[in-house]
């Protein structure tokens, strides 16, 4: 039962997430760069309640943890934690256009390239050990990259847009294991709204429309229910459930936001595109597929 309930948690996080669709396109007529201003202003607004009411305890270890750090340690938290937020920011911005703009596909796809570029970096970065299978999966991944690109070079390049930017991110967070999640993400929201908030009309331009109630209750369903309420399911889940159990659940989102553009907002889809969302469903099924064992480093 106590397990049942973690995946409950994890499950319902990325059923959440895999509907963010409708509260974006509820909102098609405001320019992008509006729409993540509010997003952040409102989720750091309510991350830095939340933090008062629940998490005294955890922002007291975080400056313990701090302030017990070598100088360079405190540069590189200060520095990966700033990081963390502008590619937050970029990566929300990137994926509320390419929804309003583009197409839901092309947000979809990002996320199903997501984990398997992030393995790549942690190879890269984190010499992290890859499995043959694995390798396998990014080879195919870039198999499906290139008939993307081949259909639409500009749909490719948000793709990777997208993954790239939260595949940097989850590395900078990586980095950053020590420190308490919502802790970490309530600083990099509050930076990223401190570079942002002060310019409004440099950031926003004069695209900007004027603010309705409508406007007000999408942002709030956006910032409540498709951001804070998942990302605590999400760490709740993560106290008992192993962070590879999550990553193979995490699909559910991709795959929701797939059906919702083809049966819901009638998204059509060229014979090259079909060919490259089957080669990517089948790299994540390769990836995921217990074949070897991890090495382990000596030392470790």
């Amino acid at each position: 039962m106590k397990v049942n309930k973690y995946y409950g948690a994890a499950i319902s996080a990325f059923i959440i997430w895999g509907f963010i669709p409708f509260p974006l396109k509820a909102l098609a007529d405001y320019p992008s760069s509006q729409i993540l201003y509010f997003r952040i202003l409102v989720s750091v607004l309510t991350l830095i309640v939340v933090s008062l009411l629940t998490r005294r305890q955890q922002w007291k270890e975080t400056k313990a943890l701090f302030q017990g750090h070598a100088p360079k340690e405190k540069r590189k938290f200060l520095a990966f934690t700033l990081l963390g937020g502008l590619l937050l920011t970029v990566n929300w911005l990137a994926f509320i256009y390419v929804v309003n703009h583009v197409d839901i596909q092309t947000g979809s796809f990002s996320y199903l390239l997501c984990p398997i570029l992030t393995a790549v970096l942690g190879f890269l970065i984190l010499k992290e050990h890859l499995r043959v299978n694995q390798w396998l999966s990014v080879a195919l991944s870039l198999m499906s990259c290139l008939l993307v690109g081949t259909d639409s070079l500009t749909n490719l390049l948000f793709s990777l847009l997208i993954a790239s930017s939260y595949a940097f991110y989850l590395i900078t967070q990586r980095l950053l294991k020590d420190y308490d999640k919502i802790v970490l993400l309530t600083l990099q929201l509050l930076l990223a709204f401190c570079i942002i908030g002060p310019s409004y009309s440099w950031f926003v331009g004069a695209e900007a429309v004027p603010i309705t109630g409508h406007f007000v209750r999408q942002i709030v369903l956006l910032s409540w229910v498709f951001t804070v309420i998942p990302l605590f399911l999400n760490l709740y889940a993560l106290k008992e459930i192993k962070s590879a159990t999550i990553g193979i659940l995490m699909y559910l989102n991709p795959i929701i936001n797939f059906t919702m553009a083809f049966v819901y907002f009638n998204e059509v889809a060229s014979t090259q595109k079909v060919i490259a969302y089957a080669v990517i469903f089948l790299s994540v099924i390769l990836y995921n597929l217990p074949i070897g064992k991890k090495k382990v480093v000596a030392g470790a």
